[in-house]
């Protein structure tokens, strides 16, 4: 039996998940939603109601940087990169989420 995707990625992860996907390389909208969706192996798809929101309310919060470019297609698009700003907030993140990924694999660990 296939597996269907998250029907909606949990309050304030999806702000974690885009300045991880920033953390390397700069990339634009479309290319995001692809990188979560691929390195989810399917499970996360963000979708575009979701994503570009996300994406302004982090520009911002000055979490990151956005600048126009030519895609791979040969389109002009936003392409977006982290910012100094961005990177500590992308730890602060990381680290609350391990934290609360953490404390519910104990609860799911109950006996």
């Amino acid at each position: 039996m296939a597996r269907q995707p998250v029907p909606d990625i949990l309050a304030g992860t999806l702000d974690l998940l885009i300045l991880r996907t920033l953390h390397h390389e700069r990339r634009h909208g479309w290319a995001i939603s692809e990188r979560i969706q691929q390195i989810s192996l399917d499970v996360l798809q963000v979708n575009q109601g979701s994503l570009y929101p996300a994406l302004h309310r982090l520009e911002h919060q000055g979490w990151i940087d956005a600048e126009w470019g030519i895609s791979e297609l040969g389109r002009r698009a936003k392409y977006y990169r982290l910012t100094a700003a961005g990177r500590r907030q992308l730890a602060v993140e990381a680290g609350e989420w391990e934290r609360m990924a953490a404390a519910i694999a104990r609860v799911m660990k109950m006996a």
